[in-house]
């Protein structure tokens, strides 16, 4: 079978003149779609290999960046009451400051990954981290809402290329065969801010004032500058290899880049329809008191941590069949909720399972988008957090509309469960359009 070229292969040059060719597949192996993602990879140089304790400090230094942006993409969510009463708005007003974070995710992704295209990507790595810092530094300190909502976008546009940047950067340093799970791991970040960052600076923002939690994320996101620094390796590339704005943009070229976006941002916007009523469903389905919620929050945090955990090894064999099993286990687990979630401890398990599963989706897709756009993977791989952003968005907006036509506390999980059947649709209808473009090419 003719292989593509592998998505960031040539990152980093092969000492020798000739490289060695990795082993063939094996019969077994299938599609590459339903198969790991270096599975069908020609012989290729590889990246000069580290020491593995040295590559586990350089994803961990990359996850404190992650653990920084999950801590203030969410935890603004726990804190709107207080900032609302401080900038002398309405609550839902306040509401905006999480919309204004999103677009700039949605905007800074693909926008910063075109502008900076010729910077060498640890630089690009580093002055995103400092950009992190910068833009909670004014959020901490913004005086009255409109500068606050500003301080907010200018927070969020960093978001979508750091994790980019981060994750072509793991998959470049990882061994064959283990591209996805440091993809994971670098996006266990954020998934353990939603465990941890996010409880604790919510807490401390109720107890010192919101601007704490916001000065303690920029504490954070200088520690990862510094880390970054450290233990990350400038990747330069080979002789011959140009990067340009115009080569980033060749991303938009590949069908499959735009069927992955697709799969991101239509279905996991399912999971966002239910954690972005969480504060509601707490009190309203599961009967709990309004005090229950942070501990929620971080039941829902843990299962997205474990869920990353088990996606990346998943990912390592199965790309697009983790992303179907997610997509699928999602619209099952959703619809059960709505089904059993006046059960208390049923409607726990059940907000446990449905963060697990759907963190299958994100170390899948994102590998994914690095295989489908080999030309331009910085774009593709940054376009992938603008998708799960635009998710974010439309999983919210969706629940919303249910809510406001009065169907009741439970009508967001229908929707999400509707949401993630159809993120599956576009998944398959992937798959079948790469094995027919694969069968025309043998042929």
């Amino acid at each position: 079978m003719t292989s593509r070229t592998d998505a960031v292969v040539t990152a980093v040059p092969h000492a020798g003149p000739n490289p060695p060719a990795r082993p063939a597949p094996t019969p077994s192996s299938g599609s590459p779609y339903l198969t790991g993602a270096d599975a069908h990879a020609p012989a290729r140089p590889t990246p000069s290999p580290l020491p593995p304790r040295r590559l586990r400090a350089a994803i961990i230094a990359m996850a404190i960046g992650g653990f920084a942006i999950g801590t203030t993409e969410f935890a603004t969510m726990g804190l709107l009451p207080q900032m609302a009463t401080t900038l002398g708005v309405s609550v839902p007003a306040a509401g905006q400051l999480i919309s204004a974070y999103a677009l700039g995710v949605v905007i800074g992704a693909p926008l910063i990954v075109v502008v900076a295209a010729r910077l060498e990507r640890k630089q690009l790595l580093v002055l995103l981290a400092v950009a992190i810092a910068l833009g909670n530094a004014f959020s901490a300190l913004a005086p009255e809402f409109g500068s606050m909502a500003v301080s907010r976008f200018v927070a969020g546009l960093p978001h979508g290329a750091y994790f980019g940047v981060a994750s072509l950067i793991a998959a470049t340093l990882a061994p064959a065969g283990r591209r996805a799970r440091a993809v994971s791991q670098v996006m266990l970040g954020l998934t353990i801010a939603t465990m941890i960052g996010v409880p604790l600076s919510t807490a401390l923002g109720q107890w010192a004032g919101w601007r704490s939690a916001y000065a303690v994320v920029v504490i954070v996101a200088l520690a990862a500058v510094a880390a970054i620094w450290r233990f990350v390796p400038a990747l330069p590339r080979p002789a011959g290899q140009r990067a340009s704005a115009r080569g980033e943009l060749r991303a938009f070229r590949h069908a499959q880049v735009w069927f992955t976006l697709g799969i991101a941002a239509v279905g996991f916007g399912g999971m966002f329809a239910v954690y972005s009523y969480i504060g509601e469903i707490v009190p309203e389905v599961l009967g709990l008191s309004i005090g229950a919620v942070p501990l929620i929050l971080a039941v829902f945090g843990t299962g997205m941590t474990v869920g990353t955990m088990i996606a990346g090894r998943l990912a390592d064999r199965s790309v697009m069949g983790t992303a179907i099993a997610g997509l699928a286990g999602m619209a099952v687990l959703l619809a059960g909720f709505a089904l059993t979630a006046h059960w208390a401890v049923v409607g726990i398990i059940g907000l446990f399972a449905i963060a697990t599963i759907s963190q299958f989706l994100g170390p899948s897709l994102q590998t994914r988008l690095l295989d489908s756009s080999p030309d331009a993977p910085s774009l593709a791989a940054a376009l992938h957090h603008s998708a799960l952003n635009i998710g974010n968005a439309v999983g919210a907006w969706v629940g919303g509309l249910v809510l406001a036509a009065g169907l009741g506390y439970l009508a967001p999980a229908w929707a999400g469960s509707v949401l993630a059947v159809g993120g599956l649709v576009i998944a398959l209808i992937a798959v079948g359009a790469q094995r027919r473009a694969d069968a025309a090419g043998r042929g």
